[in-house]
């Protein structure tokens, strides 16, 4: 498991950047579950043939399947949810073309949601869990998202360590999305949340926080966190044990 969670925000584009996050903490931690996926670059064996789009797709209630799948191995894996057949079939050839230029080049011809797939996610990864770009339809998506990983990490990491006086099995309760939303500015400039770095005291758990900058280069990424780590983070979680309520500081 890698020890830290790297994002960098654009808000603008809807998109986020991020290391440390792979494809199966990603599922368990949206707020609703997946529908269909139509899959732009895999590897995985199982999936199903659109004639129309020319794409491999997972039906809703395989997602579980894929889920067992060494992601991480595909090297690239890239896809999109979508609703049903139908809308699938409706696709235009420009629409499908920037379909194709979005997993080749990790990046939009526009921003990729369509309302014929009615999609809230574009998922972009190469080696999962190392470079992951995910585009957001809703950014409280996002927030939401991030605070149920940042706690089933921090709980599996801290348990397996144990380091924690929580007992084993007893997770974090996810760290609300306002939360996660109060630190939109740092993350717009690259911001690392660390998990070996995280302090813990009879009544509290202190999850720091450091602006790292915008990398793409995930070993330049971790250097410039290893020389911020030195230093007073730029805010924190905190977890209180006795009331299992979380607030932030900065």
């Amino acid at each position: 498991m890698k020890e830290l969670i790297y994002v960098h925000l654009n808000t603008a584009h809807q998109y986020a950047i991020s290391y440390g996050i792979d494809f199966h903490d990603f599922v368990r931690s949206l707020s609703q579950e997946l529908n269909h996926l139509l899959l732009l670059k895999h590897q995985y064996s199982g999936a199903d043939f659109n004639m129309h789009t020319r794409f491999n797709y997972v039906e809703a209630e395989e997602v579980k399947k894929l889920l067992k799948e060494p992601i991480a191995e595909y090297g690239d894996f890239c896809w999109l949810d979508f609703d049903d057949m139908e809308g699938l079939n409706e696709l235009e050839g420009r629409e499908i073309a920037e379909l194709l230029y979005l997993g080749h080049c990790k990046h939009h011809l526009r921003v990729p949601f369509y309302s014929k797939l009615n999609n809230r996610y574009a998922y972009l990864s190469e080696e999962d869990e190392w470079f992951n770009k995910t585009y957001y339809r809703y950014l409280p998506d996002f927030y939401s998202m991030l605070g149920q990983a940042i706690s089933f990490k921090l709980g599996y990491f801290r348990s397996e360590k144990t380091i924690f006086s929580l007992r084993k099995g007893n997770l974090f309760p996810a760290i609300p999305k306002e939360m996660v939303a109060s630190f939109t500015d740092k993350m717009k400039e690259g911001m690392v949340i660390s998990l070996t770095k995280t302090v813990q005291s009879r009544t509290k758990v202190e999850v720091p926080i450091w602006v790292v900058g915008d990398y793409i280069n995930m070993d330049e990424m971790f250097d410039e966190y290893v020389k911020c780590y030195k230093q007073a983070p730029d805010g924190h979680f905190e977890f209180d044990k006795k009331t299992r309520e979380w607030s932030v500081y900065f």
